[in-house]
């Protein structure tokens, strides 16, 4: 009887430690789909409007959500490991004229994003619908196949307000040899491979935010093709 309920107190505490742990397990899963990729400076998609033609909408009326410290900080680059889907996550820098590239980029080909498809389109200016997307342009830090600074983006969005605003960053700094501190968030709306835009953030650093001062959501589409956030798919609209 004694080695009987022995083993009935063994297997109880087993099946509770079992319980214990499903259910610990559950609620960090959940907490990591639900949680921000970054913490208060983010945007989720219910403070976006839909997309109705324009590239990008201004955040926080357009002023970034940097910190005292930030501005502090030695020139620096950060980028978010992969998260359980592939997904690349928050790239943040201060970048300068140290920071630029030396040398001619190199393929980037070997890299496969999230959400990435290889599909063209005659609808769209070079024919493929996507990109491999430097969330930190190429041409303000050198960083090139890192796969953490690389997502899914349409055409439309890399060569259009993407590069738009890398490029006015980057004449800044060529023009004056100032910092200007740069963090880009693709935001994904739960489970999707697919971001659903990046929201980027600068502000020039001697100045504090005078010259260079934007923060912005940029939609990550095309026009003229409905595209299935979940998994990348494509088709004419």
């Amino acid at each position: 009887m004694a080695k009987r309920s022995k083993k009935r107190n063994i297997f109880i505490t087993v099946i509770t430690l079992i319980i214990v742990l499903t259910l610990t397990y559950q609620n960090e899963i959940k907490t990591f789909l639900t949680e921000p990729l970054i913490e208060n400076h983010t945007y989720t998609l219910e403070n976006i409007p839909a997309y109705n033609g324009k590239a990008y909408v201004t955040v926080n009326d357009n002023k970034p959500n940097f910190t005292e410290e930030d501005y502090k900080k030695e020139t620096f680059e950060s980028y978010s490991n992969l998260d359980y889907l592939k997904r690349a996550g928050v790239a943040y820098a201060k970048v300068s004229k140290e920071t630029m590239p030396t040398k001619e980029r190199e393929s980037i080909g070997m890299i496969k994003p999230s959400g990435w498809h290889t599909i063209k389109y005659d609808i769209v200016s070079g024919k493929y619908l996507y990109n491999r997307c430097h969330l930190i342009g190429y041409q303000l830090t050198g960083e090139n196949a890192n796969e953490k600074n690389l997502i899914t983006c349409t055409r439309q969005t890399n060569v259009g307000a993407m590069l738009n605003f890398e490029n006015e960053v980057a004449e800044y700094i060529k023009n004056t040899n100032n910092h200007v501190l740069y963090r880009a968030t693709p935001i994904y709306e739960n489970t999707n491979l697919l971001a659903s835009g990046i929201q980027i953030e600068a502000s020039s650093v001697e100045d504090k935010c005078k010259d260079i001062c934007f923060n912005v959501y940029i939609y990550n589409v095309q026009d003229g093709i409905t595209i299935d956030y979940t998994n990348g798919n494509s088709y004419l609209s």
